[in-house]
C-alpha cells in the first residue's frame, strides 16, 4: 500500500490529501461538537447588503459602500484602460492581447453583429464602457475588501479601525444596475426617435402584417415589451450577482452559522470554493457581455423599421 502512494504523482497525492483532510475534519468536529445545532436568531443574511451611509457628502450624494465600490470600479477601469494605451506595442504581450481580444469581441461581436457601420462606430465607445465597468464592478466584487455595514464590527490593524473584509459587489444593490439599465433605455429608445420620428418610432414596435382587430391586441403587447426592456436589464444583472454572492457566504460558513452546526461550515467549505471560482471566471464576465450585448441589439432594432 505504501509503495503503491509512493507512486503517487504529487497532485494526486495532493488530490487526496485535501479529500482525506476534508472527510475526517467532518467527522471530527462532528463527533466534537456534536451533529445537533442550535439555530442562531441573532446572524442575518441580509446585512451583508445593508447600505449604511458613512459620511455625507454633498446635496443628496453620501459616502457608502455601494459609493465606494463604483468610485474603486471606475478608477480601476479608466486607469487599467490608460496604463495599457500607453504601452501599446508590435508584439503584443499577454495583457495586451486579452484587451485586444475584449475589444474585438465587443466592436465585432456586440455592436457589429447588432448595428451597421456607422452606427456601431457611433455607440461602441458607450457599449464598450458598459462593458469594462461592469466586468471590473463584478470582478471588484470577489476581492474581500474591508468594508461591512455592521458598525460594531472592526478590524484593527496597525491601531487603526477598519470595517470587517467582506465580499460585495456593487451590482448586488439594485439601483446600480438600474441606473445603467435606465441610460440604455433612453438611449435607444431616442436613437429610434431620431431615426423614425416619435409617430414612426411607435409605428415600428408593431410587427409587419399586423393589421385590423390584432393591432389592438398586439400594440398594447409591443408597448409593454418595449417597457420591461428596463426591467430585464437590471433584474438579469442585478439577480444573478446577488444570488451568486448569497450562495458564497452560505456556503463558507453562513450557513452553518444559521443553523448553528460547526461541523456543517467545513463540510460546505469545497462548495463554497467551488461556487467562488465559477462565479468569479464565468458569471462576472458573461454578465458583462449579456448587458452589453443587449444594449446593442435594442440599439440597433430601435432604428430598423420593424422589431
Amino acid at each position: 500500500m505504501i509503495g503503491a502512494i509512493r507512486g503517487w504523482s504529487t497532485r494526486r497525492k495532493i488530490g487526496v490529501g485535501i479529500v482525506l483532510t476534508w472527510v475526517f475534519g467532518t467527522a471530527g468536529l462532528g463527533v466534537a461538537f456534536g451533529l445537533n445545532g442550535k439555530k442562531n436568531s441573532s446572524f442575518l443574511p441580509q446585512d451583508e447588503f445593508k447600505i449604511l451611509n458613512w459620511a455625507h457628502l454633498f446635496g443628496p450624494i453620501y459616502l457608502n459602500k455601494v459609493v465606494l465600490y463604483l468610485v474603486l470600479a471606475a478608477l480601476i477601469t479608466c486607469g487599467f484602460m490608460y496604463w495599457v494605451a500607453r504601452r501599446m506595442q508590435l508584439r503584443p504581450n499577454r495583457v495586451q492581447t486579452a484587451v485586444e481580444l475584449a475589444y474585438g469581441i465587443v466592436r465585432q461581436q456586440i455592436t457589429g453583429d447588432n448595428m451597421d457601420d456607422s452606427m456601431s462606430r457611433k455607440w461602441f465607445p458607450f457599449v464598450a464602457t458598459l462593458f469594462f465597468f461592469i466586468l471590473v464592478s463584478n470582478f471588484l466584487g470577489y476581492l474581500p475588501l474591508p468594508v461591512n455595514t455592521e458598525p460594531l464590527e472592526e478590524l484593527h490593524i496597525f491601531g487603526a479601525h477598519l470595517p470587517n473584509f467582506q465580499l460585495y459587489a456593487a451590482t448586488t444593490n439594485i439601483s446600480f444596475p438600474l441606473t445603467l439599465a435606465l441610460l440604455v433605455y433612453i438611449a435607444f429608445n431616442g436613437e429610434g426617435i431620431r431615426a423614425h420620428g416619435p409617430i414612426g418610432y411607435v409605428k415600428s414596435l408593431i410587427p409587419a402584417g399586423v393589421k385590423g382587430g390584432m393591432l389592438a391586441l398586439i400594440f398594447p403587447i409591443e408597448i409593454l415589451s418595449n417597457i420591461l426592456r428596463l426591467l430585464s436589464l437590471t433584474i438579469r444583472l442585478w439577480a444573478n450577482l446577488l444570488a451568486g454572492h448569497m450562495l458564497i457566504s452560505f456556503m463558507s460558513g453562513g450557513l452553518a452559522v444559521i443553523l448553528g452546526l460547526k461541523w456543517l461550515a467545513w463540510a460546505l467549505l469545497p462548495f463554497g470554493v467551488i461556487i467562488y471560482m465559477f462565479e468569479a471566471v464565468l458569471i462576472a464576465g458573461l454578465q458583462a457581455f449579456i448587458f452589453a450585448i443587449l444594449a446593442a441589439i435594442y440599439l440597433g432594432s430601435a432604428v430598423s423599421e420593424q422589431h
